[in-house]
C-alpha cells in the first residue's frame, strides 16, 4: 500500500501551537519557519509545556511579514512578531540559549514583545529566533553528514504514520487527536508503527532520512486545546511502546536535500 503524506504541520515558536499547511518547503534545519523561535527563561535556557502548560493555549498564524500570536482566552489580545529584516539580522543584540545539552547563538525581540508572553505564559521569558549562521548540530551519533536542526529536541523533522495513532486510540478508552504528538509530517496506507522501519525516502525530489525513533516526554499527555496534563496516552503507550525505560512514538528524520513537498506527495521508500 503506498505511503501518502496526509499533513504537513510547522511549530514557528518551539513548544506552542501548530500550523497545518497543503505544502512548505523542507530546508536543511527542518520546515521553512518551523521552531525558529523560542521562549527562554531569565538565563537563557529554553522554555516549553514542560515548564509552562499555557504554551499549548498559544495559538499562531502565518503572515507574509509576521506571526500572529494569540492565547485562546484571549483571542482579541494579539501581537505581531514581525520577521527580521538583513539589517536587523545584523545588527540586533544576540545571546548564548540553552536546549538541553546544546548552546547556540539567538536574536532576543524587544521588551514589549517579552513582557506580552511573559503575561501569557505566567512565568519571565523573552522570545528569540535562530538567525541562518546559528549552527545548532544534530547529534553526532545520528548525523549522517553533520547535518543541522532548528530548536525543535533533536532532529529536522517528526514522521508519524496516521495508522499508528489509530491504533493507540483502538487501545484507549478516549481516543487524542495527533496534536498531542507534534509531528511535522503525517502519512496514511501502510502497518501501524511502519515508520519505526523506515530509513531511506523521497518525498517528491526531497531525500529523507529516519535515524532514529522518538522517545516520548510528557507532552503528549497535555491537553492542547485546555493546558490540561492527564495520564493518558502515555499510560497506554507504556504497556507496548516500552524500550529501555522510553516510550517510542514517531521516527526523528534528517533532510538530506532542499525541496518543496505537498500534500498528496507519495513517500517513497528506498
Amino acid at each position: 500500500m503506498a505511503l501518502i503524506l496526509s499533513k504537513i504541520l510547522i511549530y514557528p515558536i518551539k513548544s506552542c501551537g501548530g500550523i497545518s499547511l497543503s505544502s512548505s518547503k523542507a530546508e536543511s534545519r527542518g520546515l521553512q519557519y518551523d521552531r525558529r523561535w523560542m521562549l527562554i527563561d531569565v538565563i537563557g535556557r529554553c522554555i516549553t509545556q514542560r515548564e509552562s502548560s499555557a504554551m499549548a493555549l498559544m495559538r499562531i498564524e502565518l503572515h507574509k511579514d509576521c506571526l500572529v500570536v494569540y492565547h485562546t482566552d484571549e483571542v482579541d489580545d494579539q501581537i505581531l512578531v514581525p520577521f527580521l529584516n538583513a539589517e536587523e539580522l545584523s545588527n540586533s543584540p544576540r545571546l548564548e540559549v540553552t536546549l538541553w545539552d546544546d548552546i547556540c547563538e539567538a536574536i532576543v525581540y524587544p521588551d514589549f514583545i517579552n513582557k506580552w508572553f511573559s503575561n501569557k505564559i505566567n512565568m519571565d521569558c523573552r522570545l528569540v529566533y535562530m538567525p541562518d549562521d546559528s549552527i545548532r548540530k544534530v547529534d553526532p551519533r545520528y548525523a549522517a553528514d553533520g547535518e543541522i536542526t532548528s530548536f525543535s529536541d533533536g532532529y529536522p523533522i517528526l514522521l508519524l504514520g496516521q495508522a499508528s495513532l489509530d491504533d493507540l486510540n483502538q487501545r484507549m478508552a478516549d481516543p487524542i487527536p495527533i496534536n498531542r504528538f507534534r509531528p511535522n509530517l503525517v502519512f496514511t496506507g501502510g502497518a501501524p508503527y511502519q515508520e519505526d522501519d523506515i530509513e531511506s525516502f523521497t518525498i517528491d525530489k526531497v531525500q529523507m532520512k529516519g535515524v532514529k525513533l522518538c522517545a516520548r516526554c510528557n507532552i503528549p499527555t497535555i491537553n492542547q486545546d485546555t493546558g490540561i496534563s492527564k495520564s493518558e496516552p502515555t499510560a497506554t503507550l507504556a504497556t507496548y511502546r516500552l524500550v529501555d525505560k522510553k516510550i517510542l512514538f514517531g521516527q526523528n528524520v534528517l533532510i538530506k536535500n532542499p525541496g518543496t513537498i505537498k500534500i498528496g506527495d507519495e513517500l517513497v521508500i528506498h
